[in-house]
C-alpha cells in the first residue's frame, strides 16, 4: 500500500501548474489590455522641415507594437533616434495613453554644392554633413565656390571661409521673408546673385543685405513668369534705385 506522503510531490506539482497558468493568464490579459487601451491615435510632430509628419511618423512607429504608447515609451526612453539624413536627433515623448509627441532636431544646413554627381550639404562652418543623390527642397544651391575636393564631415576647402557665414545669413533671410531661391551665386569678389526661376537678383556686397532682401516678397510676385535681371546692388531705403531688365 502506497504511503500518503507519496502523493505530496504530485499535489505540489498540480499547485505549481495552477499558479503558473494563473500568472500566465493574468500576464496575457494585462498585455491584451495594454495593447487595446494604449493604442496611439494621435501623433504630434514638431520641428520637421525636410520630412513630412507622415514620414517622421513612419520612421518612429515601425515594427511590431509600434502603434502602442507603452511600447514606444519603453523603446525610446532616454534614447534618441539617430542615423537619419538631415536629422540630428529625434526625441519621442508619450503625452497620453493614446498620444505621443515627436520632436525633430534637424541639422543646421546652410546650402549645398554639386560635386561628382552628388549634392554635398554643408553647415554654417562649411562642414559637409550630408551627401545625397537627390535634392532637398528649401535648401539653396551655392555656386561660384572654388574647391578641389569635398569629403563628408570635413570642411569645404575654399579660399575665404567667411563665405559660409554669408551663405547661412542669406539662407536665414530667405526663410525670414518667405522667398525660395534656386541658387546663391558668388563671383570672385564674393558678390552675391540669387536665382529665382528665370529671374536673377543682383545683391552685390553683403552690406545692407537685410534691407535689400526685404524688398523681394513685394517685387518677385510681380515678376512671375518673366525672365530678366533684378538689380538691388545699390539699393538704399528711401531711394528709387531698383531696376529690372528683361532678357
Amino acid at each position: 500500500m502506497r504511503n500518503k506522503l507519496d502523493y505530496i510531490p504530485h499535489l505540489q506539482l498540480k499547485i505549481n501548474l495552477v499558479v503558473i497558468l494563473s500568472v500566465l493568464t493574468v500576464l496575457l490579459g494585462t498585455i491584451y489590455f495594454v495593447l487595446i487601451t494604449f493604442k496611439v491615435d494621435e501623433v504630434i510632430v514638431e520641428g520637421n522641415k525636410h520630412y513630412s509628419a507622415q514620414e517622421v511618423r513612419a520612421m518612429v512607429m515601425n515594427g511590431p507594437y509600434a502603434n502602442n504608447s507603452v511600447y514606444l515609451s519603453l523603446k525610446y526612453k532616454n534614447h534618441d533616434i539617430e542615423g537619419i539624413p538631415f536629422i540630428q536627433k529625434m526625441n519621442v515623448k508619450v503625452v497620453g495613453k493614446n498620444s505621443i509627441k515627436i520632436s525633430v532636431y534637424e541639422k543646421a544646413l546652410a546650402g549645398y554644392v554639386e560635386y561628382l554627381g552628388r549634392y554635398m550639404y554643408f553647415d554654417k562652418d562649411g562642414i559637409i554633413v550630408e551627401v545625397a543623390k537627390v535634392k532637398t527642397s528649401g535648401i539653396p544651391m551655392v555656386a561660384g565656390l572654388h574647391f578641389d575636393h569635398a569629403i563628408l564631415y570635413e570642411k569645404l576647402p575654399v579660399a575665404d571661409e567667411s563665405v559660409f557665414q554669408n551663405v547661412l545669413m542669406i539662407t536665414q533671410l530667405l526663410n525670414k521673408y518667405g522667398v525660395v531661391a534656386d541658387k546663391i551665386y558668388f563671383d570672385d569678389d564674393y558678390h552675391v546673385t540669387l536665382s529665382y526661376n528665370k529671374v536673377k537678383v543682383i545683391l552685390g556686397e553683403m552690406s545692407n543685405l537685410d534691407e535689400k532682401m526685404m524688398q523681394l516678397p513685394y517685387i518677385l510676385p510681380e515678376l512671375e513668369g518673366k525672365s530678366g535681371t533684378l538689380d538691388l546692388e545699390n539699393y538704399t531705403e528711401g531711394k528709387n534705385n531698383i531696376s529690372f531688365q528683361k532678357d
